[in-house]
């Protein structure tokens, strides 16, 4: 009997020996989970239990350290990026994309084939075979294709078979006590619905493996945290003209403040949902209600203010199973004609019936978001203007340099910098940026002179700048300049005096010329025609010398050296 018990327990220590020696999935992928991790959290839909076995003899399990992972890549070391669309709202969708880093001088093809970039030359050379690994040609692993049991190796570590040849990476997803295989090039991305996710942070770990002759290699393993919630992840921009730096939550009075919420909902799970914004300034304004997310809000006091917002977002969804109600022992025949006509009756075994509700076809989930600050308001500089524009003539400018004084007005606060550029007429390229204290005590009026110079003539785009610690206020004017050389100045008055004193003599020698020419005694002859032309003359010249010389109106030139007539 003592020999029997011994040969049973033989036996059954020999039928254990597999189940104990077979790898796991959980015992692959994470040594850190506890076990019966996944009798915590539902069953994601596609995803199986790390409880099934490992093909450990075609996927090898390689530990942290082993000297093997230093051979398992042409040229170095493959480096896995994991990221996702986390934080998730609990019933969205939550997707992982992993990325696979090549060596240096490493590639993926058009063809999905691993190449050496062109060019390129690495710790060891140039390579002179352009691929890293040629998954099309097999040139790799040709011995496989000779192999007649092909099939056997074109398959997932549990077992099961690829949807198409294995020219591919093999990734393993693996979170909650459950995995996914999936076969990709050098980019993969897998979702979940988050619907039977618990709340709270979980991780995602990713083994990547290669084909190597008959048998699958690792290459890189990755993990990282993403997060599942139940309150709708919310952010919000502030921005505000003439404000320095909206990061630091300070901001101007009397200057409205736009206020931008932002909803991370990558998956679009709440497009249908009706979307609320209940906002509290915290300036004693009320509560504001609205369904845009983009609001306006003017703060008319300077201090320290809490800012409160909550979203609301109705989500549809399935309506919940309606509860029994307990039948009646003895129902009137009004109520039996009331239940027939306005409720359906529902058999519930034992020939009784039940009352039931009818579900209500507009069901939905309420889910909310919350956002807080405290934001800091302060004076500022809220306008700013060119009142007056004015040439500034300096006796020893340079002949190329024009000064120019702008007089400028502001609102709001007392500048303590002016800043202007100076660009071209587009106000696109910048030429002269120049900077400068208000050295000037301005008192309660904001009223300064800035002088710029210009170099050359033209037009010019002048932006300015007042600013303090908080605020920048801009405002920008067109100048048109001309030329200021003093040597072209006077180049020109000499001309002006040169062409008005020729002008002068030439009309001297006019008069003088025709009061010569008639001065002469020429005869008169005989032809009608030159009488009459030359009594018109004659008249002329009268009515000219009676102007020009009014004390010899009794001579008569015609008279003059005429001997003999009396």
């Amino acid at each position: 009997m003592d020999c029997l018990s011994c040969f049973l327990g033989f036996l059954l220590l020999a039928a254990r020996l597999p189940l104990d020696a077979a790898k796991r999935f959980h015992d692959v992928l994470s040594n850190e989970r506890p076990s019966g991790y996944m009798r915590e959290h539902n069953q994601l839909n596609g995803w199986s239990s790390d409880e099934n076995d490992w093909n450990e003899k075609l996927y090898p399990v390689w530990k942290r350290g082993d000297s093997r992972w230093k051979s398992s890549w042409k040229g170095g070391r493959v480096q896995a990026v994991l990221t996702s669309d986390s934080p998730a709202l609990v019933g969205s969708t939550i997707t992982f994309a992993v990325n696979l880093v090549f060596p240096r001088c490493q590639k993926e093809d058009a063809s999905g084939n691993i190449v050496y970039e062109k060019n390129c030359r690495n710790e060891t050379g140039p390579s002179p075979d352009p691929y890293v690994y040629n998954w099309t040609a097999w040139t790799e692993d040709s011995d496989w294709g000779n192999d007649t049991s092909e099939g056997r190796h074109n398959v997932f570590p549990d077992g099961k078979p690829f949807p198409h040849p294995g020219r591919r990476f093999v990734y393993v997803f693996h979170t909650l006590g459950q995995y996914f295989q999936k076969l990709g090039q050098c980019s993969v991305t897998v979702s979940i619905n988050t619907a039977n996710v618990s709340l709270g942070p979980q991780i995602m770990e990713v083994t990547v493996y290669r084909r190597h002759r008959r048998a699958y290699v690792p290459i890189a393993k990755v993990k990282d945290v993403y997060v599942v919630t139940d309150q709708i992840p919310v952010f919000v921009t502030m921005s505000q003209k003439n404000n320095r730096n909206s990061s630091d939550e300070t901001f101007l009075r009397d200057l409205p403040i736009t206020f931008n919420v932002l909803i991370h909902d990558p998956s679009h799970f709440l497009n249908e949902s009706a979307i609320f914004y209940k906002w509290n300034f915290g300036d004693n304004t009320g509560l504001f209600v609205s369904n845009n997310h983009t609001l306006n809000h003017t703060y008319v006091l300077n201090g320290s203010f809490s800012l409160n917002l909550t979203v609301q977002a109705e989500v549809p969804g399935p309506c919940p199973m309606p509860s029994p109600r307990p039948p009646k022992t003895t129902p009137s025949l009004a109520t039996n004609l009331k239940t027939f006509y306005l409720n359906p009756l529902v058999p519930a075994g034992d020939n009784t019936l039940e009352l039931r509700e009818i579900p209500d076809e507009s069901c939905h989930i309420t889910r909310y978001g919350y956002f807080k600050a405290t934001i800091t308001i302060v004076e500022g500089i809220l306008e700013v203007n060119i009142i007056q524009v004015t040439d500034v003539l300096m006796p020893g400018s340079q002949p190329d340099n024009s000064l120019v004084d702008f007089v400028v007005t502001c609102q709001g606060g007392i500048p303590t910098e002016v800043c202007t550029v100076i660009s071209d007429p587009s106000c696109q390229i910048t030429q002269n940026p120049v900077c400068d204290p208000v050295a000037v005590e301005l008192g309660d009026t904001c009223l300064l002179t800035v002088r710029r110079a210009f170099s050359g003539s033209g037009t010019y785009c002048m932006n300015l700048t007042l600013g303090d610690d908080a605020s920048l206020a801009l405002t920008s004017t067109l100048v048109s300049i001309t030329s200021r050389d003093p040597a072209s100045l006077l180049r020109m008055a000499n001309g002006i005096l040169v062409s008005l004193g020729c002008l002068a003599i030439l009309v001297t020698a006019i008069a003088f010329l025709m009061y010569k020419k008639h001065k002469e005694y020429k005869p008169i002859e005989n032809s009608p025609g030159i009488v009459i032309r030359g009594k018109g003359l004659n008249v002329f010249l009268d009515h000219a010398k009676t102007l020009f010389f009014p004390g010899n109106q009794e001579k008569d030139p015609l008279l003059k050296n005429q001997p003999g007539i009396l």
